[in-house]
């Protein structure tokens, strides 16, 4: 099972398998009396032959596919030969390229998220960037195609793109150069303490995530934590059975990970917890989801919170509850087709509604959620009496639409980054910055026992300072200085103590350091006796730990 819609690589135009392989040959549309298969490939014949501009087999062919899949649900589509490789690439260990996952919606580039670590994100690309221009030719309006993305973008470590992007409440579009590396994609992002915690983030489900998490799960508890926070936000999903395995790291034997229902017996399954699994049975768990966390996330997700093993934190999930079945064709495209539902243990399907909506508006779900207020008050999240569930201790939880946490945490609005220290990070300066001094003062790498001390200790001085703001000045950021400097200066220094430690101690640093301003995870660090409540007793005083949120 895979993810698509939020994550993927896009919803790609195809054609199912049973025209593949047909030859051209004359027809003469008198003798056609054959089957709706012999009407289509017919269509298409008369098409090529005869419409007023030529088109290509080839291009017919994905023409009707688009059609074929456009009338089911979004996340049944057909993958081309060229965006299947690469994906297969992605979810076994990586590629090069500028580091984005993305989707194509409107004929346009949309950025879905840049993948951490890599050029894009370091140089402050966003979710909901959408890319107009490719080398100075727009791209936008164009009929645009996955492969066309893959191939402009991916290439050889240490080339160049520019791209343009439009993005939301700004007036005119941001011009990036960008430098191809190669992207490894670790599943476990971060593993550490943080105080007397363990606190994991988990960024996607793909063949190493069970095992990447297992070692780390292994790691904290011999460093004797207290309890576990597994940080699903921004965590697409991936494969169905990395969701049962690592589901099955926290709960007992016996106990119901998850089950599908479709329309064919294959599709209809059920996934028990065994004794093999079992690393962190017993122990404080808390999960963190957000909009961003969808399927094998809300899979985790559900079954912690149905058997009451641990606390759900943040925003409501994604929403998307139904699983494809990828079947590969002879010129190793394939096609993913929705055949069952999946259900947590109490019985929910958290798959939100899709019947009836153009795919458009179904990927604008989660715009329409900022809209009307729901990631900042929870009294917006949509909770029908009628898709209402009971954990194993009789606790209320909903179906219909994601995942709901039990303690909920509005999106911070108020610690906003100064735009000029963004547009400064656009120019790549923090890391020409940062390189620069560690070529001037390489004993930093010597200074700290570890990332921790090192993002505890390490402050900008004025040497460091000095070789920063020559940098900008270097790189004729219009905007700088930018009032009020206090706020313009916090917010340079972070990103730039981020990026040193990035480079001197690796990318447990930098997560440490941009930690410091991340202010749900400190509220839910806060939260670690109510998670050990509800493992004790199966439900917690909710009351009473909002309250103690509130008093910050």
């Amino acid at each position: 099972m895979r993810w698509i819609g939020w994550t993927s690589l896009g919803i790609a135009v195809g054609l199912g398998f049973f025209l593949l392989g047909f030859r051209w040959r004359e027809i003469d549309p008198q003798r056609v009396q054959g089957d709706d298969i012999q009407k289509l490939q017919l269509i298409i014949e008369l098409i090529e032959k005869y419409y007023y501009r030529p088109y290509s087999r080839e291009e017919l062919v994905r023409k009707a596919i688009d059609g074929l899949f456009k009338g089911l649900d979004p996340h049944s589509f057909y993958i081309p030969k060229e965006v299947q490789q690469q994906e297969e690439a992605e979810m076994s260990g990586g590629f090069e390229g500028i580091g984005i996952e993305f989707q194509i919606i409107d004929d346009t580039i949309q950025v879905v998220t840049p993948i951490r670590g890599g050029p894009s994100e370091m140089l402050g690309i966003q979710p909901g960037d959408k890319i107009v221009e490719v080398e100075g030719k727009v791209v936008a309006g164009k009929g645009i195609t996955n492969q066309e993305v893959v191939r402009m973008l991916r290439g050889k470590k240490g080339t160049r793109v520019r791209i343009k992007v439009v993005r939301s409440g700004e007036a005119a579009p941001i011009e990036y150069e960008i430098t191809r590396d190669r992207i490894p994609l670790h599943a476990v992002t971060f593993a550490g303490k943080v105080g007397d915690v363990g606190y994991i983030q988990l960024s996607r489900f793909s063949e190493t995530s069970h095992e990447e998490l297992r070692k780390a799960l292994r790691e904290l508890k011999q460093q004797g934590v207290r309890g576990i926070i597994l940080d699903l936000r921004g965590n697409p999903g991936g494969y169905l059975h990395m969701a049962q395995r690592i589901a099955d790291e926290f709960l007992p034997e016996g106990k119901k990970v998850v089950y599908t229902q479709g329309r064919v017996p294959e599709s209809n399954t059920s996934y028990i917890a065994t004794s093999y699994y079992g690393t962190y049975e017993h122990g404080a768990l808390i999960v963190m989801i957000g909009p961003g966390s969808a399927s094998a996330s809300e899979i985790v997700a559900g079954a912690v919170q149905d058997w009451d093993r641990g606390l759900i934190v943040g925003q409501r999930s994604f929403g998307k509850g139904v699983v494809q079945t990828q079947r590969y064709l002879p010129d190793s495209s394939a096609v993913r087709i929705t055949f069952s539902r999946y259900f947590t243990p109490s019985g929910r399907c958290i798959q939100k509604p899709f019947e009836g909506i153009s795919s458009e508006v179904y990927e604008k779900e989660l715009e329409e959620r900022l809209r009307r207020g729901e990631l900042l008050d929870e009294e917006k999240i949509p909770m029908p009496d009628s898709l209402r569930y009971q954990t194993a201790s009789g606790r209320k939880v909903y179906g219909g639409g994601g995942i709901i946490p039990d303690i909920f945490l509005p999106r911070d609005t108020t610690d906003r980054i100064a735009p000029c220290a963004i547009a400064i990070r656009r120019k790549n300066v923090y890391f020409l910055a940062a390189k620069a001094y560690m070529d001037q003062y390489p004993e930093i790498k010597k200074r700290y026992a570890s990332a921790e001390e090192f993002a505890q200790k390490f402050q900008v001085d004025k040497a460091a300072w000095d070789i920063l703001e020559r940098k900008v000045k270097e790189a004729k950021v219009d905007c700088y200085p930018e009032k009020p400097l206090d706020t313009l200066r916090r917010d340079m220094e972070w990103f730039y103590r981020a990026m040193i430690g990035k480079l001197a101690y690796g990318e447990e640093a930098r997560t440490r350091v941009e930690m410091e301003r991340d202010k749900e995870l400190s509220k839910t660090l806060r939260l670690i006796a109510a998670a050990e409540e509800i493992e004790k007793k199966g439900t917690f005083d909710k009351a009473r730990y909002k309250a103690l949120l509130a008093r910050e």
